[in-house]
């Protein structure tokens, strides 16, 4: 495993030593139409590797279709496990795993999934702060919740450039401004405007190498699959008093995180905007549970009232009556919360749900 703290200077090098040559992606809805407008103002001789992680299917087929077909002056491969990073490729993260990024090479991980996706964001965004430091480029667009934020912020923390698409340009806002919350971002830019932007900073030389933080070595290891346990997850958490929607156990607050972050022992990952969409989702479930439930109660009461009548014992059934309409007024206050829970859900924007796939 890499130290705890090393310095870039020791990694391997890709391509020239001083250029940032590394450019990482993400987004998530909206987030096609700017990739298209970036990749398509690239130039043919571009010094740099590009990687992109958008949030799709486990299934899902057209993306490398749709980025081949914008970037047409540059190869488009879907990123291979062990596969070599060349300068002038376009690498997408396949479904069903984490991209991360090696000295001169990449790594699929298939380590639990964060803010209720894999391929994440973040865990792209972290190995290239990782392993190329100031040589990286992170840039954020369009889409909803706040992956990528912690991921941009690592970049930041080590030497590297933030961009961020202008979220007044993005058809969904949340994450880039939820990166722009996280860190200090370099430059804020239209899409129309990215590729350019980018063309330019990856033949600009590279910043000063900086210590890694520990913090982002065991998280990209998490990403990778290692084990992860309540030894290790001390280091960089504290637990809390909050179950984990994806396996029930104890989550643990990461230390000096923001936006603020929880991880499991099993090490599923939550940005705290997805873990309170989770909870939501629970509660809601858990009050139809509950109304049924007492709906069930309150048609059992009613019918050994009928049955008490019929026997002849008035006030047996009189009193399983009051209990029958007591249960009726629960059942009636629950389904107003939950119609009120509805309306708010309804109100949302479109594709909010955090347990969705794209976002």
């Amino acid at each position: 495993m890499t130290p705890p703290c090393i310095v870039r200077s020791q990694l391997p090098k890709l391509g020239s030593m001083h250029n940032r040559d590394i450019v990482v992606i993400g987004g998530s809805s909206g987030a096609a139409a700017p990739l298209r407008h970036i990749l398509g103002h690239l130039r043919p001789d571009l010094p740099a590797a590009i990687f992109v992680v958008l949030h799709v299917p486990a299934q899902g087929t057209g993306l490398l279709a749709t980025v081949a077909s914008a970037a047409s002056p540059l190869p488009v491969r879907q990123a291979e496990n062990g596969m070599a990073i060349e300068p002038g490729h376009i690498y997408l993260a396949p479904p069903d795993h984490h991209l991360l990024l090696l000295p001169g090479r990449m790594m699929l991980g298939r380590g639990p999934r964060e803010n209720m996706a894999r391929p994440a964001i973040d865990p792209l965004f972290r190995s290239a702060a990782l392993h190329y430091g100031p040589r990286t480029i992170g840039v954020i667009l369009s889409g909803l919740l706040s992956d990528g934020a912690d991921g941009l912020s690592a970049i930041k923390r080590c030497g590297g450039v933030a961009l961020v698409q202008e979220p007044a340009d993005a058809t969904a806002d949340e994450m880039p401004r939820h990166a722009i919350e996280a860190t200090t971002v370099d430059l804020c830019v239209p899409a129309a405007k990215l590729g350019d932007v980018l063309s330019d900073l990856v033949r600009e030389r590279a910043g000063t190498a900086m210590p890694i933080p520990p913090d982002i070595q065991l998280e990209v290891d998490i990403a990778a699959g290692e084990r992860i346990d309540s030894r290790r997850l001390v280091d960089i958490a504290e637990p809390a008093a909050l179950t984990c929607p994806s396996c029930g156990g104890v989550l643990s607050k990461l230390k000096e995180a923001h936006p603020l972050r929880f991880r499991c022992q099993v090490g599923h990952a939550f940005n705290a905007d997805v873990l309170a969409q989770q909870q939501e989702s629970r509660v809601d479930e858990a009050l139809r549970v509950a109304l049924r439930i007492i709906e069930e109660r309150a048609e059992l009461v009613e019918r050994m009232a009928a049955d008490g009548r019929r026997s002849g014992r008035r006030a047996l059934a009189e009193s399983y009556d009051v209990r029958a309409r007591e249960y009726r007024e629960y059942a009636d206050l629950i389904r107003q919360v939950v119609l009120e829970t509805l309306d708010k859900s309804r109100a949302a924007p479109a594709g909010q749900d955090a347990g969705r796939k794209d976002g």
